[in-house]
């Protein structure tokens, strides 16, 4: 699980007050965020909204995709894919398409199909409600 200061959309003063309460992982920070009662206790210990933890979550759910480190992170970063939800806005052709041109902007090697086509379907089965 990578550590909860991979998170790119956190404030310095939640992530703080996040590792104070022992979230030191996106997959402590999805656990302790998965319902919307949790969202709500965990928004209310922290000082936070619950969109940010929302936020948040989203974030962390891309960023536990199999095979998805800070390269990758870096990546979708560039093709302005922020979390989960940015990939489930897009069809497949267009996440590749995306990604292609963000992997051409970094002078890296776009993931292939294969590797795309795996992130995406994972995103769809995350899909929450």
């Amino acid at each position: 699980m990578p550590p909860i200061h991979e998170l790119t959309r956190i404030e310095p003063v939640h992530l703080e007050r996040l590792e104070h309460q022992g979230v030191f992982t996106t997959g402590i920070l999805l656990e302790v965020s998965e319902t919307p009662t949790r969202r709500q206790n965990l928004a209310d210990q922290i000082g936070a909204d619950t969109t940010d933890v929302l936020m948040w979550r989203d974030e962390a759910l891309m960023l536990n995709l199999a095979g998805f480190g800070p390269d990758e992170h870096q990546l979708m970063i560039q093709a302005r894919i922020e979390g989960l939800h940015d990939i489930l806005d897009l069809d497949l052709p267009a996440f590749r398409t995306r990604v292609d041109r963000a992997a051409g902007e970094l002078g890296v090697d776009s993931p292939s199909d294969g590797t795309l086509s795996g992130w995406w379907e994972q995103a769809k089965t995350l899909e929450e409600e």
